[in-house]
């Protein structure tokens, strides 16, 4: 089983469809699995139709993810954007200004990490240099 992370903390997975490989999608997948070495360009017009794009973090010290989720945000991919993986709580806050609206865990590492420990970092928005910066 996995947990899905918001910045309301622990839920269930409320997403019902199949996620497709990105090398066995065809035109009509609305929802894809992307791994960690995946070259965002490559998905140029074929973007239409996707709802939902989960980009793989094999280690938490494998950073490529942000960088995938970050340039589909400016190609314009407006769906739902899910980390899986090895995420930790300290990468929360990074990954919600990458761009991803969530984050899936394992069970392990969600009685590792407590769901207290991504909620004191689910106030993503004002603790980044930008906003201390300005304050």
């Amino acid at each position: 089983m996995t947990v899905i992370v918001t910045d309301t903390g622990f839920a269930p997975d409320g997403f019902n469809g199949e996620f497709v490989a990105l090398d066995e999608a065809q035109d009509s997948a609305t929802a894809l699995d992307l791994p960690s070495d995946t070259d965002p360009a490559s998905l140029s017009g074929r973007l239409e139709g996707v709802e939902t794009i989960r980009v793989d973090f094999p280690s938490f010290a494998d950073g490529r993810g942000f960088t995938i989720a970050r340039q589909l945000r400016l190609m314009g991919f407006a769906g739902r954007l899910r980390a899986r993986g090895h995420v930790i709580a300290d990468q929360y806050a990074m990954a919600r200004r990458a761009g991803f609206d969530e984050v899936e865990i394992s069970d392990e590492l969600a009685q590792r990490q407590p769901e207290d420990q991504w909620q004191f970092r689910a106030d993503w928005k004002s603790h980044d240099y930008q906003a201390r910066l300005r304050g």
